[in-house]
């Protein structure tokens, strides 16, 4: 977890201290604000010291269980403000993926240039329907969120609109890994890697793999994308990261700059695209 996220909630643990200190009525003891709002004294603890990351609905009820209803809206836009950096997957997919798509779709369609780099799977914006099915389906069962999969496979895909309009330009870089990795039936990923192929020599696309045996300076860690100079996201397993400090997107484009110098272009791509229909044809 990012440590200005881990300060940003310690310092709401703090406010909420100090709202359960200073009830009107008297000041509370843990136990007695967690009789009230019937929960275990534990998460108050918890919550106080930084140690849970609090909802809307946790918010409301503190500030209401310390007569302090009008204190809600200053909590929540705690809560908010450093949430929109921290997107965690538990809250985002409560509603399915269709919202998270988009969510990216607003900022993409902001966006003149896009650097995107993926080491597990093919970028989202150069994703055939099916393959980006089964990548839906897989995280859905994983987080046991909504199943919206045909809703969120339509935003995708309407992002990928955003391909076919002139003055854009996505540079993306993909690991071969991701080219036989079969989070989908091979039929899927076989047209998935005809898609990759036609996609070279779109002048609104920059394509590059970077070979399995190719030299690196960085080991291939998280995907992540660079809209324009004003946004990174990325993601982990617990959260989607949104990062908009100048010094995080400049590093984070020294990172693919780097990695860009390992890549495959043109005809050297092809070829790495074929050889991995090659080996898939053969399972």
């Amino acid at each position: 977890m990012s440590t200005d996220f881990q300060q940003a909630r310690e310092a709401l643990g703090v406010r909420l201290r100090e709202l359960r200190l200073s009830a009107p009525g008297g000041r509370l003891t843990g136990p007695q604000l967690a009789q009230r709002l019937s929960w275990p004294h534990s998460k108050i603890y918890k919550l106080e010291n930084g140690r849970q990351t609090a909802t809307t609905e946790d918010l409301r009820a503190w500030a209401e269980g310390v007569d302090q209803p009008h204190a809600f809206d200053e909590l929540d836009a705690r809560l908010k403000g450093f949430e929109s950096h921290i997107r965690s997957w538990r809250r985002q997919l409560a509603a399915g993926h269709r919202p998270v798509q988009d969510s990216w779709n607003v900022e993409v369609a902001r966006s003149t240039v896009i650097y995107a780099w993926e080491e597990a799977v093919v970028p989202g914006m150069l994703q055939t329907a099916d393959y980006a099915r089964h990548i839906f389906l897989r995280y859905a069962e994983l987080q046991n969120s909504v199943r919206d999969t045909d809703a969120a496979v339509r935003a995708r895909m309407k992002r990928q609109e955003w391909l076919y309009q002139p003055g854009r330009k996505i540079h993306a870089l993909v690991w071969e890994a991701a080219l036989h990795a079969l989070v989908c039936p091979p039929f899927v990923l076989a047209a998935q890697l005809d898609r990759l192929a036609g996609i070279i020599g779109m002048d609104t696309v920059e394509l590059g793999i970077i070979p399995l045996g190719a030299s690196l300076k960085i080991p291939t860690a998280n995907g992540f994308c660079i809209l324009d100079d004003r946004l990174v996201i990325t993601e982990d397993w617990h959260a989607e990261l949104w990062l908009d400090e100048a010094d995080s997107i400049a590093n984070y484009m020294r990172v693919w700059r780097t990695l860009q110098e390992s890549a495959a272009y043109g005809a050297d791509a092809h070829n790495v695209i074929n050889a991995a229909r090659r080996t898939l044809n053969q399972r």
